[in-house]
């Protein structure tokens, strides 16, 4: 292979792959509506969900210390933030609606392209959007219960490991909030931008009231975060490794959601001077909400009271954290804003998200009609629908944990593709305008591509089922692209 061609790939086909990029369906471009103010709000708003709440117990339960389960916080978000402005690179270089599909199309070609594509339609962003939104109705059937549906149907399933009909009213309520969403989300871009800032801002000044009076509340003890739970035994440095690995699963689950402002990057204002500054300062702010509200929870509850709400299954460590000094009260307080956050973030992926399918129906590798821009309201309203349907098929399919184990498994398949697509475009792409080159070139995107090789490997030997069911999921895309790529030629 000649220094000129990487994986296959020509350099002359990237450079003709770029000009697709930049000239392909002009007549099908989405309106750059999107200020820096509200890209930042959508990418806070499409990571912050259900795991600031939650993980912080299944963290505990591994790890039995809450120093263990601080430095995995913290760690789960420098390694973010190092996928983040190693990404920048690329997104500044390649902006442009359909965020990693755009990218890939460039750097890998178009096969592998549509993989991630279907991957993001099969498993990622659907399942995310499924998830979450499941965990909203679960908030909202603990304020409000919900009737009961076909409880004598609980116990149908298909191959002993989808059950349909289990908690069928909660399932439902959850379909339905994901079509709402979405016609919100068809309504218009800014619309939904408007809405994502509104809900991010009552969601940050909501976690913030729980530091500032958590903190100062007389049950505050500054000395839990350094007192392990009873019976703790030191794992030795093979047994640490793997507990933090499996910890920081929960933390990605949190983190998750940064890189989908990419998929937005044509919609957003002067996108490649922007999308770097979004990136960095939107995952800062993550990390710095998540550490300050976690670090409550630790001095609010003894970790053994932590590991407790992890194996009951039906209490949410921050409602108890809360209620902890401000008593009932405090629990309706933060279910409320469980409810706020959830529906923020699953808006905030549903109107991000689709927009890489729209961009695959616009080269012909997508269910016909996904390109479509809706001729009132300027949104991509026929990739939404397709978006809606199968994430609603999800939501009856699996439980919470199956999904995000799913997810975050599939992610990071990506996420590492991504980063590498640095060394790959400043080999093939010397001389282009780079607004944005990754701060501790090569140190740091080598660093993130390695975790991303390790947790690959931890989920395939610790977690197969999930692991390979995504992998089927993704490789479920394969039909599709022949039959697609058969009917472009025919076409």
């Amino acid at each position: 292979m000649s220094k000129d061609c990487i994986f296959g790939l020509e350099c002359r086909e990237i450079k003709s792959a770029t000009l697709y990029s930049m000239t392909n369906n002009k007549s099908k471009q989405l309106a750059a509506a999107i200020t820096l103010p509200t890209a930042i709000a959508l990418i806070i708003s499409s990571i912050i969900g259900s795991g600031v709440y939650k993980k912080v117990a299944p963290m505990s339960d591994t790890l039995q210390s809450p120093m263990l389960v601080m430095i995995c916080w913290l760690l789960g978000g420098l390694i973010s933030l190092a996928g983040a402005i190693s990404n920048a690179e690329v997104a500044s270089l390649l902006a442009g609606t359909g965020g990693e599909y755009r990218y890939y199309r460039t750097i890998y070609g178009k096969f592998f392209a549509f993989i991630f594509g279907w991957a993001s339609f099969a498993v990622i962003k659907t399942a995310a959007i499924a998830s979450i939104a499941y965990v909203f109705t679960q908030s909202f059937n603990s304020l409000i219960p919900l009737p009961q549906l076909f409880p004598e149907l609980a116990g149908f399933n298909l191959f002993g490991v989808i059950y349909p009909f289990d908690n069928f009213s909660v399932k439902l309520f959850t379909a339905l909030i994901i079509v709402l969403l979405t016609y919100v989300n068809i309504r218009g871009v800014k619309l939904g931008g408007q809405i994502s800032k509104l809900l991010i801002v009552l969601v940050l000044l909501g976690i913030g009231t729980i530091v500032v009076f958590g903190m100062t509340s007389g049950q505050a003890d500054w000395s839990r975060l350094t007192q392990n739970a009873t019976g703790y035994v030191s794992p030795g440095w093979g047994g640490l490794v793997s507990g933090m690995f499996t910890a920081m699963l929960a933390a990605f689950w949190a983190y998750e959601g940064w890189n989908t402002i990419g998929y937005i990057g044509g919609e957003i204002q002067n996108p490649n001077r922007n999308l770097p500054i979004v990136l960095f300062w939107g995952v800062l702010a993550v990390i710095t909400v998540y550490l300050l509200a976690n670090i409550t929870y630790l001095i609010l509850l003894p970790i053994d009271q932590l590991i407790e709400i992890k194996r009951s299954t039906n209490s949410i460590a921050a409602v108890e954290a809360v209620k902890s000094f401000w008593g009932a009260g405090g629990g309706y307080f933060i279910s409320v804003l469980i409810l706020i956050t959830t529906l923020a973030s699953t808006h905030t992926t549903i109107l991000l998200a689709a927009r890489t399918y729209f961009a695959m129906a616009g080269e012909g590798v997508f269910f016909k009609g996904a390109d479509e821009i809706h001729p009132t309201y300027q949104t991509p309203s026929k990739a939404l629908v397709y978006q809606c349907i199968w994430a609603c098929g999800l939501v009856f399919t699996g439980s919470f944990d199956q999904l995000t184990d799913m997810l975050i498994f599939a992610s990071f398949l990506f996420y590492g593709a991504t980063t590498f697509g640095v060394f790959v475009l400043r080999r093939t792409m010397p001389d282009a305008h780079r607004p944005y080159r990754v701060w501790g070139y090569p140190v740091v995107p080598i660093i993130f591509i390695l975790f991303c090789i390790v947790l690959i490997g931890n989920t395939l030997i610790n977690q197969p089922r999930d692991a390979f069911f995504g992998l089927a999921l993704i490789a479920s895309g394969l039909p599709f692209y022949y039959f697609w790529r058969k009917r472009d030629v025919n076409d």
